[in-house]
C-alpha cells in the first residue's frame, strides 16, 4: 500500500487509522516521504483528537517520527510538536518524560 493511500486511511477516520499511521511510522527510518506525510497528518483536528486515554493519534505519529531516529523524521516530529496546542505539548513531554522535545529517543 502506498503512502498516499495509508494517509488516506487515516484521513477517513475508519478502524484502520491507527495501524496506517503505525505502518507510516515504521516507514519513516527509511522513506523521507513517509515522514512527511505521517508530520502532515499529526495536523489534522480528526488525528488530534483520536485519544486513547490522554495518548492522541498525533502524539503517536509524533512518537513514530521520533523513533525513526533520521535527521529528516525528527525535523518532521519537532515541527509537528510545535504545531500542537501548549497543553498537548506539555501532556507528551510528560508522557514521554523529558523537558524537550529534542531530548525525547523513544
Amino acid at each position: 500500500m502506498s503512502n498516499a493511500a495509508l494517509a488516506d486511511l487515516v484521513r477517513v477516520g475508519g478502524p484502520f487509522r491507527g495501524k496506517a499511521v503505525y505502518e507510516l511510522g515504521d516507514r519513516a527510518a527509511t522513506e523521507g516521504d513517509a515522514a512527511t506525510t505521517l508530520g502532515e497528518l499529526t495536523r489534522l483536528p480528526l488525528v488530534r483528537e483520536d485519544r486513547i486515554h490522554r495518548v492522541s493519534l498525533a502524539w503517536a505519529a509524533i512518537v513514530a517520527l521520533l523513533a525513526a531516529e533520521t535527521p529528516h523524521a525528527r525535523q518532521v516530529a519537532y515541527r509537528a510538536f510545535a504545531a500542537l496546542p501548549e497543553p498537548d505539548q506539555q501532556g507528551l513531554l510528560d508522557h514521554l518524560r523529558c523537558r524537550r522535545i529534542e531530548d525525547a529517543h523513544p
